[in-house]
């Protein structure tokens, strides 16, 4: 097994497996303590979490060649959508102990996994039981933030991106927005629904800067990586 940083993403590095495949991972801000059922390994000092890219768009993101993200030590993340939190305990690694991830979740059986499994144990992960369609509800638990993280399987998904912006994103700050095509409109095609989504985050005052497509880990599927300019 060989482990190296990863050239262009900060906190993440990879891991040749001694079968030669190649995995992500991310130094473990909670020590033994396993998430979703992934290998930890030793790393000189460090304990590292293989990062499953078929459990996590943001990891196929960056297996498909996505060489830019604004996550790093001290980031603070509001992540809409966070379910029971695979994606947000991997952007917990990379933001460390100065960072902070607020994790909005609609579902409340789904938020009581989050609390169990991630929360509990990351002291960086403020868990946020609301609609990601109603920023102003959870006004008084966000501060500012450098990075928005949306996964949420709705319609209107760059919409909710851009009133949650209004509220937190600061100035020149960065979105993650993972597209399920899908989920938006089942009759049109995929490349469509990425337009309109696309031209959503343009209007709302968005550069985008990489559209990258999910498969084979996620099957009409993009993650849209974009700049508030």
């Amino acid at each position: 097994m060989k482990v190296r940083p990863h050239e262009d993403i900060s906190g993440v590095y990879v891991v040749e497996l001694d079968d030669g495949s190649m995995r992500l991972a991310t130094r473990n801000l909670a020590p033994g303590v396993k998430v979703y059922g992934e290998m930890l390994i030793k790393h000189e000092d460090a304990e590292l979490r293989l990062w499953d890219a078929y459990r996590s768009k943001l990891a196929a993101a960056f297996m498909k060649g996505l060489k830019v993200s604004p996550l790093a030590e001290g980031t603070r993340v509001l992540y809409l959508g966070v379910a029971s939190g695979t994606t947000c305990s991997h952007i917990s690694d990379i933001v460390g102990h100065g960072g902070r991830v607020y994790g909005v979740e609609f579902s409340p059986r789904v938020m009581r996994e989050f609390l169990e499994r991630v929360a509990k144990y990351r002291k960086n992960v403020i868990p946020i039981l609301a609609d990601a369609r109603l920023p102003a509800e959870y006004a008084n638990l966000v501060e500012e933030v450098d990075v928005i993280y949306q996964d949420v399987a709705q319609p209107y998904q760059s919409k909710i991106l851009v009133d949650n912006a209004d509220f937190y994103l600061k100035e020149g700050g960065w979105a993650f927005l993972a597209v399920k095509a899908r989920s938006i409109d089942v009759t049109k095609e995929p490349s469509e629904v990425y337009k309109r989504e696309i031209k959503t985050l343009k209007d709302g005052g968005f550069e985008v800067v990489h559209v990258v497509h999910l498969e084979p880990y996620d099957v009409d599927h993009a993650m849209i990586l974009a700049r508030r300019t």
